[in-house]
């Protein structure tokens, strides 16, 4: 059996788009996008518009759309509410559509749609997730999020959680520096993880800002199946 490839990105900054045609790209942004996605599916939601710009969201909120909208972990006084998982209730999302903008995470999932397939990682669904990256048979990248452009340490120990069961799997191999520092980090972290995360800018940002309430919730393994994948321009759940 032929290994598949694993990599991994510490920062959009750092992605080459065109040698990624033919691998599976993970977006991981646990401070809050990415958990806040995987949130939405778990509770229903039927899909997901990613849209990078302000005035593109603020558009498809004149047309009806129910629109999660922030930047700089603000939500923008058009938006119906933010990107905090809390959010993503059953009783807001289950049977709709939603608009969905953020400062790092949803620019971040365009910039990767020349890849063989875009999917939504974090801790909430990192089980399904490895099974269902195994089964694909696919060349991996795990693609940090950061924060503007920059290396952040919660995605990057997250990538690492993800890129360690790849790896024990014995289905994919690497040569790439930045995945083994993702799984050397992960090691570091995996014992307290909570702990660890305090370390993280990220997390004194969203204290800051009273925005911290779901911190514990985006650590939290398994707590959906759901992996949602870019289709045509729109994150649908795969399971």
């Amino acid at each position: 059996m032929t290994k598949r490839k694993l990599e991994t990105c510490f920062s959009p900054a750092l992605y080459e788009a065109e040698g990624h045609t033919n691998s599976i790209v993970v977006i991981i942004d646990i401070l809050r996008a990415s958990s806040a996605i995987c949130t939405a599916f778990a509770n229903g939601a039927v899909s997901i518009i990613p849209v990078p710009e302000v005035a593109e969201a603020r558009d498809y909120k004149s047309k009806g759309y129910l629109v999660a909208a922030e930047r700089n972990g603000f939500v923008l006084d058009f938006a119906d509410f933010g990107n905090s998982p809390f959010n993503f209730t059953k009783e807001k999302v289950s049977g709709k559509t939603i608009v969905f903008s953020t400062t790092n995470g949803t620019g971040i999932i365009k910039l990767a749609s020349s890849a063989f397939m875009t999917v939504i990682g974090s801790f909430l669904n990192i089980g399904a997730l490895t099974k269902w990256l195994i089964k694909q048979d696919k060349d991996v990248l795990l693609l940090c999020a950061g924060w503007k452009k920059r290396f952040n340490i919660e995605d990057t120990v997250c990538a690492g959680a993800i890129a360690d069961i790849l790896m024990r799997s014995n289905r994919y191999t690497t040569n790439c520096d930045s995945t083994s520092a993702s799984i050397d980090l992960w090691s570091l972290a995996s014992p307290d993880l909570p702990g660890y995360i305090e370390k993280a800018a990220q997390r004194t940002r969203l204290r800051d800002k009273n925005l911290d309430d779901c911190i514990k919730f985006c650590l939290t393994p398994d707590f959906t199946d759901k992996i949602p994948v870019m289709k045509n321009g729109v994150l649908v759940a795969d399971i």
